[in-house]
């Protein structure tokens, strides 16, 4: 599976309250919309991993996106 990421790209993840927030610049929305893409187009079981330290702005929450049947 092909990761695209659009230049420019901030992601935020935090858990308030028991809800997930997913905060994000433009680009960071159109690069999370192609990794859906992607994952749509995949396999039961391809996921994506999210973290402050590849990919998400620091203090961030760890988060996992599954494809799943």
């Amino acid at each position: 599976m092909i990761i695209e990421w659009v230049d420019g790209f901030e992601i935020r993840a935090a858990v308030k309250d028991n809800i997930i927030v997913i905060s994000a610049n433009r680009e960071g929305l159109l690069s999370l919309a192609k990794h859906l893409t992607a994952l749509a187009d995949g396999e039961p079981g391809d996921h994506i991993h999210y973290d402050e330290h590849n990919s998400l702005e620091d203090g961030s929450v760890e988060m996992i996106v599954e494809r799943v049947l």
